[in-house]
């Protein structure tokens, strides 16, 4: 493996990577004397230190953390018994004190000479991910081979980095799947996982990983009952957002320039471009953002990518995961909705209803505070599902050119009037009074607000003020449900 450089710590050792993400000197090793105890095939012959896994606890940012390491060294990383037992030791402690788990993955798979012995382990590593979702934060970095059952551990971890040069993430390894080979499509790379697949979050060098870890783990509460300590704020509470109506078609440059400082973490950067998912702070308080896309800007601030302003099927699948972890974890919600309807292709068709489904019922579902604003347009059931006052918004604003409503008003005047415009002189004419009517009585924002559905028509610019101002009243929100064990699908 290349060895990388990072804060002066050489990135080409499972300790090495425990050092660069966490505090300095802030690491304890728990388990260092475990190891496999497999006598089958010569075992008793082979040292096995650690059994291939360094395990411990430290600091982020001087908030404790648990940590696990697989060291390739040894026995390729892969997974015994007792190496799989170190990390469910690490996540027992984890959920009895409330701190997340970082895993740090370099791995072959499953260490064939233990057979059933590591396999049963192997099992209870996923029992222990499931007890902890939604009630701890679990990372997982990827630096090596990440195959197999490593995979499934990976996609269950709330978020997945993976080294951009290195890392291998596979189910089913590329040269394993009919017709197709490394060379030709490399499945396992991060760049499929992060673009195709949406498993990995974030991709980047060594040296990116460990500090976006770090960032990340700051902005996160440490369990699912945390109150959420709020950061210290040097950024005006009342700045005024100029230049946010420009930056609106990239919707994470505008998330930037709402946010504390400027700082916006996106989640799945790569995947479904056309909606944006992060957090960022408000008034020191940690936001999750959800923001319908139609452009990614270069350095230059030229569109290098367009997107029609349509929900897509993959667009609803990773806001959903991101609204439901944000609901687990009581993490606040603001959405900027930009949306027409539904993305309309035979490959969409496949799944958009149960994804879209799925994004609703994590929106309706969820208790914590939520604030929508329309930047643009807001039409149809693609509208209502994007976080609207009809499935629990607390508050929705918009700003003074959005459109509300069923459909675009033109498409609804051919609807209404067809044949009154069949028979007209000058069809495009009578169209174009008939639209504007139709978004006089129907698609105005002022229309909206006069039947409450919008709470306030707000100027663009002041957007970063009235949604800390939201928030903040939002804060005590108490919200209960009727009980249920979870959702039926």
């Amino acid at each position: 493996m290349e060895v990388i450089m990072m804060s002066n710590q050489t990135q080409g050792s499972a300790r090495d990577r425990i050092d660069a993400i966490l505090d300095e000197n802030s690491f304890v090793e728990i388990g260092a004397m475990v190891t496999a105890r497999s006598t089958d095939f010569n075992m008793s012959d082979n040292a096995v230190p650690s059994d291939g896994v360094i395990t411990g606890y430290g600091s982020v940012e001087g908030i404790p953390v648990y940590i696990y390491s697989q060291d390739a060294s040894v026995m390729n990383g892969s997974v015994g018994e007792m190496h799989a037992k170190k990390i469910v030791n690490i996540y027992d402690k984890a959920i009895k004190t409330g701190v997340p788990v970082i895993a740090l993955v370099d791995c072959a798979g499953l260490r064939l000479q233990e057979s059933t012995d590591a396999l049963n382990a192997f099992g209870s590593i996923y029992r222990k991910q499931s007890l902890a979702s939604g009630v701890i934060p679990q990372i997982t970095a990827v630096y090596g081979n990440c195959g197999g059952g490593m995979a499934v551990m990976a996609a269950m971890s709330d978020f997945t980095f993976m080294e951009k040069e290195n890392a291998k993430l596979f189910v089913n390894s590329p040269n394993a799947l009919d017709g197709n080979y490394t060379a030709k499509l490399d499945t396992a790379s991060a760049k499929f996982q992060s673009e195709e697949s949406g498993v990995a979050d974030f991709v980047g060098t060594a040296d990116e990983i460990a500090e976006q870890i770090r960032t990340l783990v700051a902005f996160l509460p440490v369990n699912n009952v945390d109150d959420g300590a709020v950061a210290d704020v040097t950024d005006n509470l009342n700045r005024v957002c100029a230049d946010i109506e420009s930056e609106m078609p990239d919707a994470a440059l505008a998330l930037a320039d709402i946010a504390d400082d400027g700082m916006f973490i996106e989640v799945k950067k790569n995947y479904a471009k056309s909606v944006v998912t992060g957090f960022i702070k408000l008034d020191g308080m940690t936001i999750g953002a959800v923001a319908n896309r139609t452009a990614v800007f270069d350095e230059n601030g030229k569109a290098a990518e367009k997107f029609d302003a349509v929900l897509t099927s993959r667009a609803a699948k990773k806001a959903a995961s991101f609204v439901t972890y944000c609901d687990a974890f009581d993490i606040p919600v603001l959405t900027l909705t930009n949306v027409k309807g539904f993305s309309a292709t035979v490959c969409s068709e496949k799944s958009i209803a149960s994804n879209v489904a799925a994004l609703t019922k994590a929106f309706a579902g969820a208790t914590v505070p939520r604030v929508n604003v329309v930047v643009g347009d807001a039409m149809g059931s693609a509208y209502v599902a994007m976080n609207s006052k009809a499935t629990g918004a607390d508050i929705e604003f918009a700003w003074p050119q959005a459109s509300i409503g069923m459909m675009d008003s033109k498409l609804a005047a051919k609807i209404m009037y067809a044949d009154e415009i069949s028979k007209a002189a000058d069809p495009n004419a009578l169209i174009a009074e008939k639209a504007a009517e139709y978004d006089k009585l129907q698609t105005s924002v002022q229309s909206a607000a006069a039947r409450g559905y919008v709470d306030a028509v707000i100027e663009p610019a002041d957007t970063r003020k009235y949604l800390i101002s939201a928030f903040e009243m939002l804060a005590s929100k108490d919200e209960t449900v009727p009980y249920k064990k979870h959702s039926s699908k």
